[in-house]
């Protein structure tokens, strides 16, 4: 079928070319009308639940939000004009229709406008609330933002809208930056394989194109699913290392097929029929990793594998359609621009010379490097995960260098803050409602490690509790200003909101907090559910962690099912998913080495901290399924010289000759793409290259040239045993 496919191909090669262009042409035109890209929500656990219950309580006034800091070098807020000037510059979003609401030292209550205000008093915030949902409030908030004049002021902005306006800068300016420095690396490589211009230009014109149908049709997709932001960067990531590979291995075959004499039309057939078939079990590999990510049900993961399920099919369309067009009607113009002597393909000497080496004493080699990979893998064990927030971003962004201001000079506003929801049966807030809420206040300022409460009682701290029980407990119309407006900030709809302080978001003591104030529920009649960033933190890792197993297990399985099937052997299966998972189990020790530990932190440029939970879930499912990629094409040629001579030795030896050299340039390529994610600001696309990188190159070198010739010389001819009702023929 492939060689069918490579003969049509071949004589329309002018109508694949034009039908390429043309789908190239609408990409180009989707990539700015897709759909907006959040930054990662996982529905249905606690945080996110509560989450909808404090925006139903407080309405507008819980919408998105962004942080205006106003500094005078000169005045402080005890001047008079320091808060006239600030209502001056503020006064433009009073009748701005997209503004819920403005909170301020200028028409706040004394007590709550005191929070608002610098220690050194040169400086106070003003936090707005923008209306509608979140990707509305960010397409609107650029034009809100503008209309404040600053004056006399330095006006600086921070929170949820600016986080997300400055990750979105970042993301793309990372992804601009890995694009041009990896796409000139994975040309020098391939001009070492090829030692032709024309020939290393294929694969990394191929792959460009690739990723911009795929990062096209991705944004498309993010109109009726949730996108993170982080996965376009991923996309790319992925795409150009499997689009470049899977070109390599097709314009490899195709030139050794030209220069063993073939017609350009019969080479191309037979580049169909044999990389071709390499590129889809290839593709079929990284499918069944990526395919891992759907046991992360209503999370921005599973629309990730999603993604990552286009990008594959890009990268191997692309190879068998776009790509053979271009060389039917190159020729042997492929190997034009010649660059020194041209390296045969199948030069194997190095192999040749290594693995026999390696078989002569396998336990002597095996067992060490066993060693070395499982104490990469140690520091694994010292894991912390931490959900991403401001301080992914770098120092230099608006939105971090404006927490690092609020972090120093406001405090009390700067501590982190786990939101209590407290929901009753009805609406009504009766006298013994009051006092449970009020008792549930004093619970939870008594837990270890939390610094101070916000609720609804906070409007007077003159008063002792009965007397701000009572106050509460009037009618509407009978409330003090004060009282009703504490109300208004934390109540509604039978919903009450209680905040709870704790210096940091994303240590264990916060996370100790959490799982304090959900050991007891009950609130009188009501009941409380937690949310915030550290609840979300807490919930992120529980729901990695419970659905992690179910994920690694589906994907080792299939990943087994389909080389028995392909192979027909009991052994090599299992150890293909053993070694695979050495690999990676290497790359996430370093993972933790470097990007938790610190180490190398001067050199890659970050600070060191708890690693995104979503990193090892994305590294295992897609390194899996890319080191497959070289295990499928280092066991056919195995296999192949296998079935012709039936010594083990000799197809192992010949199978890593014929194929170890592709293997290496692969490799090399994806190093190079991978490695230049590293230069990224944004610590999770950095550490997700980095990860990759180290993974592909070990799975490339100690896995292939050590582990693999070893195992399979002491496993001898059991490596191909299989059950006489699987064998494809007798004798096999």
């Amino acid at each position: 079928m492939l060689a069918a496919w490579g003969r049509l191909v071949f004589r329309r090669r002018g109508v694949v070319l034009v039908i390429c262009l043309a789908l190239l042409v609408l990409a180009a035109f989707g990539l700015w009308h897709g759909g907006p890209l959040t930054t990662g929500t996982i529905h249905g656990v606690e945080a996110d639940e509560a989450g909808d219950l404090a925006k139903r309580a407080l309405g507008d006034r819980a919408g998105p939000t962004f942080v205006a800091l106003f500094r005078s070098d000169t005045l402080t807020v005890d001047d008079p004009s320091f808060y006239a000037d600030m209502g001056e510059a503020l006064a433009p979003l009073d009748g701005d229709p997209q503004v819920a609401s403005i909170l301020s030292p200028v028409e706040a209550p004394p007590r709550i406008g005191e929070k608002l205000v610098s220690t050194d008093r040169h400086a106070a915030l003003a936090v707005v609330v923008m209306k509608g949902e979140l990707t509305t409030a960010e397409l609107g908030y650029a034009a809100v933002r503008a209309k404040i004049k600053p004056g006399k002021f330095h006006v600086s902005f921070t929170g949820e809208l600016q986080y997300r306006l400055d990750l979105d800068s970042t993301l793309k300016h990372d992804l601009f930056v890995a694009e041009i420095v990896s796409l000139p690396l994975a040309l020098l490589v391939l001009l070492v394989v090829f030692r032709s211009v024309i020939a290393a230009t294929m694969p990394v014109f191929v792959g460009g194109l690739s990723v911009l149908g795929a990062i096209s049709f991705i944004v498309q997709l993010a109109r009726y699913t949730e996108m993170a932001r982080y996965t376009i960067n991923v996309a790319s990531l992925i795409g150009l290392g499997l689009a470049i590979d899977y070109s390599l291995f097709y314009t490899s075959r195709f030139r050794e097929e030209l220069a063993g004499g073939a017609s350009v039309a019969r080479a191309i057939e037979i580049a169909m029929a044999t990389a071709g078939r390499a590129v889809l079990g290839s593709g079929l590999a990284a499918a069944v990793g990526l395919s891992g990510l759907v046991f992360f049900p209503h999370s921005y993961v599973s629309a990730m594998g999603l993604a990552g399920g286009v990008v594959v099919l890009a990268s191997m369309v692309s190879a068998l359609t776009l790509l053979p067009a271009v060389l039917a009607m190159l020729g042997p113009r492929v190997d034009a621009i010649a660059i020194g002597r041209r390296a045969g393909p199948e030069d194997g000497r190095l192999w040749r010379r290594l693995v026999p080496v390696v078989m002569k004493r396998p336990l002597l080699v095996l067992l060490p490097t066993l060693a070395l990979m499982l104490a990469l893998g140690v520091p694994f064990l010292r894991l912390e995960a931490a959900a991403a927030y401001v301080r992914v971003l770098p120092r230099s962004t608006e939105a971090r260098a404006t927490y690092e201001e609020l972090l120093r000079d406001f405090p009390e506003e700067a501590k982190n803050r786990i939101t209590v929801v407290v929901q009753f049966p009805t609406e009504e807030l009766t006298a013994d409602r009051v006092r449970a809420l009020y008792e549930l206040r004093e619970r939870l300022a008594a837990i270890p490690h939390v610094a101070g409460t916000e609720s609804v009682f906070d409007f007077d701290k003159t008063l002792d509790p009965e007397q701000a029980q009572k106050l509460i407990a009037l009618p509407e119309s009978l409330r003090p200003f004060d009282v009703s407006f504490a109300l208004d900030h934390t109540s509604g709809h039978g919903i009450h909101v209680i905040q709870v302080l704790t210096p940091q978001p994303k240590d264990d003591a916060a996370r100790s907090v959490v799982r304090a104030i959900r050991k007891e529920r009950a609130v009188g009649d009501g009941k409380l559910s937690v949310t915030g960033v550290t609840a979300l933190d807490v919930d992120s890792n529980d729901f990695f962690a419970a659905h992690a197993p179910k994920s690694v297990a589906f994907v080792a399985g299939l990943t087994y099912l389909l080389l028995l099937l392909l192979f027909r052997s009991l052994l090599l299966p299992l150890k293909a998913v053993l070694t695979n998972v050495l690999s990676i189990t290497a790359s996430f020790g370093a993972l933790v080495w470097i990007f938790q530990e610190g180490h190398l932190a001067r050199v890659l440029r970050f600070e060191p901290g708890p690693v995104e939970p979503t990193l090892p879930v994305l590294l295992f499912c897609v390194v899996f399924g890319l080191s497959m990629d070289y295990e499928v094409l280092l066991l056919s040629r195995m296999r192949e010289e296998w079935r012709k001579s039936h010594d083990n030795a000799r197809a192992v030896t010949e199978g890593l000759a014929r194929s170890g050299r592709l293997i290496t340039s692969a490799a090399a390529i994806m190093v190079s793409v991978f490695a230049a994610f590293s230069l990224a600001t944004v610590i999770m696309v950095k550490a997700m290259g980095v990860g990759m990188a180290i993974a592909v190159a070990l799975d490339a070198t100690v896995v292939r040239s050590l582990l693999v010739p070893a195992a399979m010389k002491l496993f001898g001819d059991w490596n191909w045993w299989v059950p006489a009702f699987m064998r494809e023929e007798a004798g096999d």
